[in-house]
């Protein structure tokens, strides 16, 4: 097949020789790859790309192993068709430009160079999206790509003007500033701590509001937090505050974006649904809100910047996400149930017998796990680690980058545990004396091969507790399991709150507590943190402890 032959591609276009996703992606890869190559008129390589355009797409959208919620090693076995996906984007893009460019001297497309020109953006942002939906660093130039695509459309004056675009699911329609803008809004939609499904959400919905932002080089006066571009840099948006004071920025106004935002809540409240209001009929209104809530400021508002600022440092994190480890490093020894509790079996959380564990973990019964751990006062955390490789409860080493009161920034070559987005984990610095709870906020791969991860620090002290559900009509007393205790500080500024296993939430629901000796029963009150493997709730004493 002659793959620059316009004539035969567009054949081919008619009737692709297969059904296989990958197989015929890699064809209309092809296409596009050797047009480019051998640069046919420009009359008849736009009229292949235009036909090529949603075939693209769609062969796209049904490639396996790209778009899962967790983070795409560069080793990975999907690793060589991310690359050549993100190749077909980056020829796309420099295609059109050709065409325009070959234009030029004939003038044929005159009527066609709006359209050229938001073609060639809308594609620069496809490779942008693509790295960030499989958590990769962006490679150093991919911005200034962006950038020019923009710079040469407002050059020629169009790009404002409105085309047809029938892969835009909302308008139908699309400009070269739209199209930049949407690249620009999915840089601040926090993509390294999305899941799969959460940033097909936010592609649909950056190109949905994307009408309601505008580039001005109108700087005078601008709050120095407020969001602005530099066209000759290698990123997106930073705070007018932060770009070189030798640019020429452009301010990011997002004003009637926050407007937009707000109406579309006031719409769920009246019982709008999502699909009617252009967010597509795959989202439900309680998962759109949330995340259309966490989009509100970086997209309607301005910068925030951090609350808390970083600093560098130096050093190992220990970090563990499974649930039992986690209680385990945190008190020392593995959870029990209550001695002097009513259940129906001693087990643990993983559904056996403490001595089941000792058991299955190692063919024999593993003597001194309920050994003291404390010496003078303190934790034996050389016991500790010895205990804990006899269970296969040791914690992984990560390596501190840098640290803020919130969080950590770390980084490690990937070992056997797997991390996912929104995760509890333990962890402890190496310079604490105490194990804390973390929730994972993103996650990143760079090309060396090292994953990047953000962990948010829950504030607070935890402690292992015992918890099981419960009613008012419960007779029979299931086994306690594994869960964790923050009591309320005023210096933290936190009120008291259980974690508990996913899924156990219910409002004005039941939970029987046997924490430090005392059994207590509480009333959940409210959802306050929720992830893939634990809920955080806040609640209410029903009873005096006994």
């Amino acid at each position: 097949m002659d793959y620059s032959n316009p004539a035969q591609c567009l054949g081919l276009l008619q009737n692709l020789p297969t059904d296989n996703p990958t197989e015929r992606f890699s064809v209309l890869a092809e296409i596009v790859a050797g047009l480019l190559a051998a640069r046919p008129l420009p009359e008849q390589h736009l009229e292949v790309l235009e036909m090529a355009r949603p075939l693209i797409d769609k062969a796209r959208a049904r490639l396996s192993g790209l778009d899962g919620d967790e983070p795409l090693p560069p080793d990975s076995q999907h690793n060589e068709l991310l690359l050549k996906v993100i190749k077909t984007w980056h020829d796309l893009s420099r295609s059109y430009a050709l065409i325009a460019a070959l234009d030029t001297e004939t003038g044929t497309l005159k009527d066609q160079r709006a359209s050229l020109a938001q073609r060639r953006t809308y594609y620069a942002g496809k490779a942008v999206s693509e790295y960030y939906r499989a958590h990769r660093a962006l490679p150093a130039g991919l911005w200034k790509q962006a950038h020019e695509c923009f710079i040469a459309a407002e050059q020629e004056n169009i790009h404002s003007t409105r085309v047809s675009d029938t892969l835009n699911v909302v308008w139908k329609a699309q400009s070269a500033q739209e199209a930049y803008i949407s690249i620009l809004l999915l840089d601040l939609a926090n993509a390294f701590g999305r899941s799969g499904q959460e940033w097909t959400w936010i592609c649909r919905w950056a190109e949905r509001f994307a009408p309601y932002c505008t580039l001005s080089p109108d700087i005078e006066g601008r709050k120095p937090t407020t969001y602005g571009l530099d066209l000759t840099s290698d990123h997106g948006l930073r705070p007018l505050g932060l770009l070189h004071k030798d640019s020429t920025p452009r301010y990011f106004d997002c004003n009637k974006l926050a407007s937009q935002i707000q109406s579309v809540f006031a719409q769920f409240k009246q019982g709008v649904s999502p699909s009617s209001l252009g967010l597509g009929d795959d989202c439900s209104v309680d998962a759109s809100a949330r995340l259309l809530l966490s989009l509100y400021r970086p997209w309607g508002l301005a910068s925030a910047g951090r609350r808390f600022p970083r600093r560098g440092s130096t050093g190992v994190v220990e970090l563990c996400a499974e649930w039992l480890a986690i209680g385990f490093h945190i008190q020392g020894k593995l959870f029990e149930q209550p001695r002097n509790s009513n259940q129906r079996a001693t087990t643990s959380s993983l559904g056996c017998t403490h001595d089941e564990l000792a058991l299955h973990a190692f063919g024999e019964r593993a003597a001194g796990v309920e050994t003291e751990l404390t010496r003078n006062g303190k934790r034996n955390f050389s016991h500790q680690h010895l205990e804990a490789e006899r269970l296969g409860l040791v914690c992984e080493q990560w390596e501190l980058l840098d640290q803020s009161v919130g969080g950590f920034r770390l980084q490690q070559r990937p070992h056997a545990e797997r991390f996912s987005h929104h995760q509890l984990v333990g962890l402890r610095p190496h310079d604490g004396e105490y194990f804390l709870l973390g929730q994972v906020s993103w996650l990143m791969f760079r090309e060396d091969g090292l994953l990047e991860a953000g962990i948010h620090v829950l504030p607070g002290l935890p402690r292992v507790t015992a918890a099981r559900q419960r009613t008012e009509s419960d007779d029979l007393r299931e086994p306690y399991s594994q869960a964790f205790m923050i009591e309320a500080s005023e210096v933290l500024q936190i009120t008291a709150s259980l974690i508990l296993p996913e899924g156990w939430y219910k409002t004005n629901g039941i939970i029987e507590v046997f924490d430090a000796g005392l059994e207590r029963r509480l009333k959940m009150t409210q959802l306050l943190l929720k992830g893939p493997n634990f809920e955080q709730i806040g609640f209410t004493e029903l009873s005096e402890p006994a």
